[in-house]
């Protein structure tokens, strides 16, 4: 990967809705070059999909939880089953696995206090866990899904 790969990477995170020759005449290429890297990104799993950001807020989804979970099995199964039933819950944005006295930490959007409590009872009942804490956004400071890249400014 070189640094028109890269500078191509840096515009598809800020919009990938631009034109393909938008695209092309930021890195300074000919349309055809431009779209055969954007497509060999793809091939290679670089770039996973392109997609539309909502805010959460305005969609009714308000309230961000993050769940840490600690488990009190850490057997292939388990691990397994965990992840297959939290992957299945719509609610559930994200889950990391970590080191530490916390095994997981989800990220979880509701509309509000009670939907949380709808879903907590559904986890706690799906996945036996040693222990559950869950905290709560008061306001979202930053969000971003673009990487920071190695970009040469000149």
């Amino acid at each position: 990967m070189d640094q028109t790969d890269l500078k191509i990477l840096a515009i598809l995170q800020e919009d990938a809705s631009l034109p393909v020759a938008e695209i092309a005449a930021r890195v300074h290429l000919s349309q055809t070059p431009a779209w055969r890297r954007i497509q060999k990104l793809e091939q290679a799993g670089v770039i996973q999909r392109r997609v539309a950001i909502l805010d959460p807020q305005a969609i009714g989804l308000g309230l961000t939880v993050f769940v840490e979970i600690e488990s009190g099995d850490h057997s292939a199964e388990w691990i397994e089953s965990f992840a297959a039933k939290v992957s299945a819950m719509p609610e559930v944005m994200d889950v990391h696995r970590l080191a530490g006295d916390v095994d997981y930490l989800l990220r979880v959007a509701v509309p509000g206090m009670s939907d949380y409590d709808a879903f907590y009872k559904r986890l706690v009942g799906t996945v036996p866990c040693k222990n559950v804490t869950s905290r709560f956004a008061m306001e979202r400071v930053k969000s971003t899904t673009a990487y920071p890249l190695p970009i040469e400014r000149r």
